[in-house]
């Protein structure tokens, strides 16, 4: 069992080391070890867990630290990145609650997003079943390398009118 808490700046150095185990594969699946989640530095960690404005959720079992994602607003849109979970204990529910959980707290901030947006990598079917199941579609993909392929879903949010039962 695991569970969700929001991530500090002490989680700094464990979501750094997290998201380069968790991003290997990817990485491999696309022949580039220089993709962005593997070249982000901790500073840029770091300065994300102090924004106040950002929502940094972890997954945590007993003091270890198994998961985390981000997410910021632009506009009326939630954007979610870097959801990672430790290879080890993938296939557990961490990706999907956390998910459904920052979702959540963007929508309690910020309850007039009309939209919730992410990417994947074309070579990430695992990853955009995960993100179809959770209501999340593609609106189109994106070659940013010869050898990389985006793809880009959004998940449209039901206004919630203010009285309404």
């Amino acid at each position: 069992m695991f569970d969700i808490h929001p991530a500090t700046p002490d989680d700094a150095g464990e979501i750094f080391t997290l998201q380069r185990a968790a991003y290997v594969d990817e990485a491999q699946a696309c022949g580039d070890p220089f993709i962005l989640p593997l070249t982000e530095g901790l500073a840029r960690i770091e300065k994300l867990l102090a924004d106040a404005d950002a929502v940094v959720l972890k997954a945590v079992v007993g003091h270890r630290l198994v998961g985390a994602v981000r997410a910021g607003v632009t506009e009326t849109t939630g954007v979610v990145g870097r959801l990672v979970v430790a290879p080890d204990m993938r296939r557990r529910g961490i990706a999907g609650d956390l998910l459904t959980r920052v979702e959540d707290d963007l929508r309690e901030r910020r309850p007039e997003l009309t939209a919730l947006t992410l990417f994947t990598g074309a070579q990430s079917p695992r990853n955009q079943r995960l993100y179809r199941t959770l209501g999340y579609a593609e609106t189109h993909r994106e070659r940013v390398a010869e050898h990389l392929v985006m793809v880009h879903m959004r998940k449209e949010l039901d206004r919630v009118v203010a009285g309404s039962a």
